[in-house]
């Protein structure tokens, strides 16, 4: 254990795995495109309308209308990440945003079920900040390229390594590295945590891009791991050249978790969360978004006069999560998150230094 993290507190107690909770079955709702779907449903339409065809909505409409009436029934919450398609990240989540504003919106829910539109390491994230609460997520295949990247072990070894050095973890992780850790970390507060550490070297793992970015951002030393977005690595810089020779007016927004040579390449670098607000409140006339496909999708569903060009790259892992596999989830309450206790106690306090730093 690090210095900081022997003078942070731990929590008093270890965190318990309540029984499970008895849910009462429910009946598969009718899934038929009605009069009565159409006029319940038409409202929603409006919000997605510049992305979903009207062909596509009398498949999409019924599973909204039943995921909403469901979700009263159950007493649960839907958060979505920003990657999720529209048709969930518009229709039936109840919170949207990107890691960081999901993992601090978990802890303020008082609903008795949490369904983690996302990928697994956020559902972890939900279930250790909400041990006493049912965490679904409705496809445990959905993964991150980067919370595989690296392990408990590695961390270990990385602690060995540089003795007394604090470490700073993306909150794209699973619960056994968060364990590991001092603190975690997003994009979109990144160099701020660093900086809070009031040291002058951290390990930020695992993305190595992110630490890059983070290192060109402060004076405090960086020592970084080999793992990557396989969404966001994938980015050229020759192919926003192209985009930039076809439009020289064109604007390009990426994610520090592309490569330095594609955030050489953009006019403004941030965090999901920042490249959405720079869309709303800039406005800019044509926008090249260097991040997940859907996520231009959604931001265009809230800026109609911005025009967007997409050099798309999909998540495949997001991309597992869909209206069809929400619904089976919430009428069979599966698939259900756990963290072993013993982990989720030392998780739980790194996730919390990031969530009350007031930064």
């Amino acid at each position: 254990m690090s210095p900081l993290a022997a003078s942070l507190s731990l929590p008093s107690s270890r965190i318990t795995t309540p029984p499970p909770r008895r849910f009462q079955p429910v009946a598969m709702p009718s899934l038929e495109w009605t009069p009565e779907v159409e006029a319940a449903t038409a409202h929603l339409y409006e919000r997605v309308k510049t992305v979903v065809p009207p062909v596509e909505w009398p498949f999409f409409a019924p599973y909204v209308k039943a995921i909403n009436e469901l979700k009263k029934v159950r007493n649960a919450v839907i958060l979505a990440h920003n990657y999720q398609t529209p048709e969930i990240y518009n229709c039936v989540a109840d919170v949207v945003g990107d890691s960081f504003a999901l993992a601090r919106e978990a802890t303020k829910t008082d609903a008795d079920v949490i369904v983690q539109c996302g990928v697994h390491f956020m559902a972890e994230t939900s279930k250790i900040l909400n041990p006493d609460k049912t965490v679904l997520i409705p496809d445990s295949r959905a993964g991150c390229s980067l919370a595989t990247s690296i392990t408990a072990e590695d961390v270990r070894e990385l602690r060995r390594k540089h003795p007394g050095v604090p470490v700073a973890v993306y909150v794209n992780t699973t619960a056994e590295v968060k364990a590991e850790s001092d603190i975690c970390l997003t994009s979109g507060n990144a160099v701020q945590v660093v900086e809070s550490l009031g040291v002058p070297e951290v390990m930020v793992l695992p993305d190595q891009y992110l630490a890059m970015w983070i290192a060109s951002q402060t004076k405090v030393k960086i020592i970084s791991w080999h793992g990557a977005c396989e969404v966001h690595e994938r980015f050229t810089a020759e192919e926003l050249r192209a985009y930039r020779e076809a439009d020289p007016e064109v604007t390009i927004l990426a994610h520090p978790e592309c490569p330095p040579d594609v955030i050489a390449e953009a006019d403004f670098t941030g965090s999901t969360a920042k490249l959405a607000d720079y869309v709303k409140l800039k406005k800019p006339k044509k926008v090249v978004m260097v991040t997940e496909c859907s996520m231009a999708d959604n931001i265009m569903s809230e800026a109609p006069d911005v025009e967007f060009v997409k050099p798309c790259n999909l998540c495949p892992h997001m991309k597992r999560i869909t209206l069809p596999n929400i619904l089976e989830s919430l009428v069979h309450m599966r698939e259900e998150v756990l963290v072993d206790p013993m982990i989720a106690d030392r998780a739980r306090a790194s996730v919390e230094r990031m969530v009350n730093l007031k930064i």
